[in-house]
């Protein structure tokens, strides 16, 4: 059996255009999915769910449903997500070193 490279994982639990800004977001505090629009409003409603999801779905993000009219969902960085939080600190750090003009970025 052919052992895949550790980064391969981080890449997946990553990959997504968005799933990096959706967790570096939720580092400070639990968010509503209407917060999360306003703060990346490059994103889609239907990618930002997708994500959300996939995210819930590899336990790095909590969703908790309030039972109220409207109902009231919130997400926030699960105890297992916040492990990734040194990878995401050094990629902050490295894209801050490396930012240069004509480099196409996001804009939050």
């Amino acid at each position: 059996m052919e052992r895949k490279c550790p980064i391969e994982t981080v890449i997946h639990v990553l990959g997504g255009k968005w799933k990096p800004t959706i967790l570096w977001l939720l580092l400070d505090s639990t968010k509503r999915f209407s917060e999360l629009e306003k703060l990346i409003p490059e994103v889609t409603q239907k990618m930002l769910a997708q994500h959300l999801r996939e995210l819930e779905s590899d336990q790095l993000v909590t969703r908790t449903v309030y039972p109220s009219v409207p109902p009231k969902v919130e997400y926030a960085l699960s105890d297992y997500g916040k492990t990734l939080v040194p990878v995401m600190e050094i990629m902050c750090e490295w894209g801050e070193t490396h930012q240069r003009p004509g480099l196409k970025q996001a804009v939050l």
